[in-house]
C-alpha cells in the first residue's frame, strides 16, 4: 500500500510529511539509514531509497500528529538535493563515515544593497497614475495654469482668499470672497499675527 507523502527542504534538513491519518504513536516505527528511510505503521509501509544525499541517522527525528507524521532528516552535507529520492551520485559515498563534514561558509546578505536594488527598480509614477507624485513641485504648475486661464474676478478671488487665509484656503468664486462668505481662518493651532 502506497502512502501519500510530500517534502520540503532547506540547506540543513529535509522534512517529509507522511499523510497517515490517525496514526498511533505506539505503533509507528521509523528506521533511519544513511541513504534510506523506512516508515512502518501496522500493515502500511513506506520505503524511501536511495535518498538523493546522505543523512545523519542519529540526528533525525519525527513527530506523530492526528493527520500526518512529520519526519525531519538531518543532512550530512549542507545544500539542496532538488529531489527526495534518486540515483544522483552521492559526493559523500566514498568518504569515511566517521569524518565530520566542514560546514559550508554561508555568505551574509547585504540588505542595504538589496533594498537599493529594489527601490531603484521601482518605476517612477506619473501624475496620471498618482496625483500626489512630486508634492508641491507637481501641484504648483496646476495652480499656475488655473490662475493664468482664469478671468479677472476669479484671479481676484484666488488672491484674496489665499492671502487672507495665510495659504490655507483658495477660492475661485469672487462673489463669495468679496462679500466675506468664504470662511478665512489661520491654519489649525496657529493665530493671526497683528501687523503694526
Amino acid at each position: 500500500m502506497s502512502i501519500r507523502h510530500e517534502y520540503y527542504e532547506n540547506d540543513e534538513r529535509t522534512t517529509i510529511s507522511i499523510f497517515d491519518r490517525g496514526a498511533d504513536p505506539e505503533q509507528v516505527s521509523l528506521k533511519f539509514e544513511p541513504r534510506k528511510v523506512t516508515y512502518t505503521h501496522g500493515d502500511k509501509t513506506l520505503v524511501l531509497e536511495p535518498l538523493k544525499g546522505q543523512i545523519n541517522p542519529d540526528a533525525c527525528d519525527y513527530t506523530v500528529g492526528k493527520v500526518k507524521v512529520e519526519v525531519r532528516l538531518s543532512k550530512v552535507a549542507q545544500g539542496r538535493w532538488g529531489g527526495l529520492i534518486g540515483d544522483s551520485p552521492d559526493p559523500l559515498a566514498n568518504s569515511a563515515s566517521t569524518s565530520t563534514p566542514t560546514p559550508a561558509r554561508s555568505q551574509k546578505k547585504n540588505w542595504d544593497a538589496l533594498t537599493t536594488d529594489i527601490l531603484s527598480a521601482e518605476k517612477e509614477k506619473s501624475m496620471e497614475e498618482d496625483p500626489n507624485v512630486g508634492g508641491d513641485s507637481a501641484v504648483n504648475p496646476f495652480f499656475q495654469k488655473l490662475f493664468a486661464d482664469a478671468d479677472d474676478d476669479t484671479k481676484r478671488a484666488m488672491m484674496k482668499s489665499y492671502s487672507e487665509s495665510g495659504g490655507t484656503t483658495l477660492s475661485t468664486n469672487w462673489e463669495e470672497v468679496s462679500k466675506g462668505r468664504v470662511e478665512v481662518k489661520p491654519p489649525e493651532g496657529q493665530e493671526w499675527k497683528k501687523w503694526s
